[in-house]
């Protein structure tokens, strides 16, 4: 696994409202499409995508019974791995949560709405 790095990144308020409804219409967390989007500008779009969570699970649709909230764990294909759900929301069982991002064993769901 690729080992990652974290910065402080300043934005006006807008432009940072912009990405997230961005974000949210690609099913991918804002994290995720400003790597991409670095990516692309640095020419690296050419580099494979290496992660098996990130080939196969961005955008899949998880229903919450494959959900284990009591240990953190999310089955997905079969493999349990942890999971985060975007902004710190609580679990709810009555959704059904799509994968926005994937960063090594972890996952970052996002509450599908309705």
């Amino acid at each position: 696994m690729e080992k990652t790095a974290t910065f402080l990144l300043r934005l006006p308020q807008e432009l940072k409202k912009k990405l997230e409804i961005r974000a949210k219409e690609q099913n991918r967390s804002v994290n995720s499409m400003i790597q991409t989007m670095i990516e692309d500008e640095l020419g690296l779009t050419d580099k494979p995508v290496t992660s098996l969570e990130h080939r196969q699970f961005i955008g899949q649709v998880i229903s919450s019974k494959q959900i284990d909230q009591s240990n953190g764990l999310v089955q997905v294909n079969g493999i349990f791995y942890r999971y985060l759900i975007e902004s710190n929301l609580d679990f709810n069982s009555d959704k059904s949560y799509i994968v926005i991002e994937a960063n090594g064993n972890i996952l970052t769901l996002r509450p599908v709405e309705l």
